[in-house]
């Protein structure tokens, strides 16, 4: 085999396997296709469920939102003029889609120095922290997808200031989330009687 005809096939294996951690899951429409295909998401799910009380559903319904389980997640690139990129429109990244200064007071809080935003366990107990400091601070219940996801896009002291009110496509998507939150709600039920999760 030529060299180049080895190095295409390398390239070719390489790209099929390139999928890897920060793909989506196929089936985002239902729950019990995404835990059965990630165990890992379950796994961390569950153990921000124990430690901070955010439900499963929550947090799936919220990262849905946010990355759409993409792990290496950014936000898209500004332009000015329509063409000249002038940086990205946030510092957002990773699944929870977490700002590079409430990411860092996450790490100082909790003492996970090594926490990455693109490693499911990371994120979605980043997400706990900040829906049980949402309810301290907010008196947002935990299971109230529709209210956490706005202080959770807001930050808690324009949630407080009620700054989501004068934005309708966030109250919007906010709706969106508590749905696909009831939905996989419903959904994580059935699964466990089947016994998949």
């Amino acid at each position: 085999m030529s060299r180049t005809l080895r190095a295409m096939a390398l390239l070719l294996i390489l790209a099929a396997c390139g999928g890897g951690y920060n793909s989506p899951p196929r089936n985002l429409d239902n729950a019990c296709s995404i835990v059965s295909e990630r165990p890992s998401y379950l796994k961390a799910f569950r153990a921000t469920e124990r430690r901070w009380g955010v439900p499963v559903h929550v947090q799936m319904a919220t990262i849905h939102q946010e990355s759409k389980f993409i792990g290496n997640a950014r936000t898209p690139y500004r332009f000015a003029m329509g063409v000249i990129p002038m940086g990205r429109q946030s510092s957002a990244f990773g699944y929870a889609q977490a700002l590079d200064g409430t990411w860092d007071e996450y790490r100082r809080e909790t003492g996970k120095r090594s926490a990455k935003r693109d490693r499911i366990r990371d994120a979605t107990d980043f997400m706990g922290w900040y829906m049980a400091k949402t309810r301290e601070r907010n008196g947002i219940a935990l299971h109230d997808a529709r209210n956490q996801y706005l202080a959770y896009h807001e930050g808690h002291t324009g949630f407080a200031r009620g700054s989501y009110n004068r934005k309708s496509w966030l109250v919007r998507v906010s709706g969106e989330v508590q749905q696909r939150a009831n939905m996989y709600q419903v959904q994580l039920a059935t699964c466990k009687r089947r016994g998949r999760s």
